[in-house]
């Protein structure tokens, strides 16, 4: 199991983003969360095995229709805190 941190710059909120994110994430069964942040742009944090998670950075890249995903800081994690679901946060 490895684990990820990112954030997503561009047009990214008030697109359902933060649910496609979710719902991708659930189809992979990975766990972790989503969530907005007040300058404009999405932070998340997924955890599984590396090839999901690559997988999944790669649905990150194109993003919900309506969307224009602009750059994406992907930051490996050393150490995170186990989680059981895959969350939206607010």
């Amino acid at each position: 199991m490895r684990a990820f941190r990112a954030v997503v710059q561009g047009r990214v909120q008030g697109v359902g983003f933060r649910y496609f994110t979710k719902s991708h994430a659930d189809t992979l069964n990975l766990k972790g969360w989503v969530r907005n942040l007040r300058d404009g742009t999405v932070e998340l944090e997924a955890q599984g095995p590396v090839e999901t998670l690559e997988r999944f950075m790669h649905l990150l890249e194109s993003g919900p229709i309506g969307s224009r995903v602009e750059k994406i800081d992907f930051q490996w994690l050393q150490e995170a805190q186990e989680l059981e679901t895959f969350e939206i946060r607010a």
